[in-house]
């Protein structure tokens, strides 16, 4: 497993370059190898971690995912019902 900053990504085309780690690679990310869940896209400067593949053009990057924790949709997050009562005036 591989981490690396996203360098850009185009929503329209479906693709963009992930850099290395160490500042030397660009590496080809497709939305089709994108792991999470929901609208598969990358945002330029996100950390991610990925595996490689070597391609006919130069690297691939498979499996990628952002790196580090991420917030999942838990009713522990959900903001505090309110209990209000409410005076009802009576129609007579």
């Amino acid at each position: 497993m591989h981490t690396g900053t996203v360098k850009w990504f185009n929503n329209a085309k479906g693709y963009g370059f992930i850099l290395s780690s160490d500042g030397t690679t660009d590496i080809f990310a497709h939305y089709s190898a994108i792991t999470m869940e929901g609208y598969k896209t990358l945002k330029a400067g996100q950390e991610v971690t990925y595996d490689l593949v070597e391609g006919e053009k130069g690297l691939h990057a498979t499996n990628i995912a952002a790196a580090g924790p991420t917030v999942t949709q838990n009713d522990d997050l959900q903001p505090p019902s309110l209990d209000v009562e409410s005076d009802t005036v009576n129609d007579q």
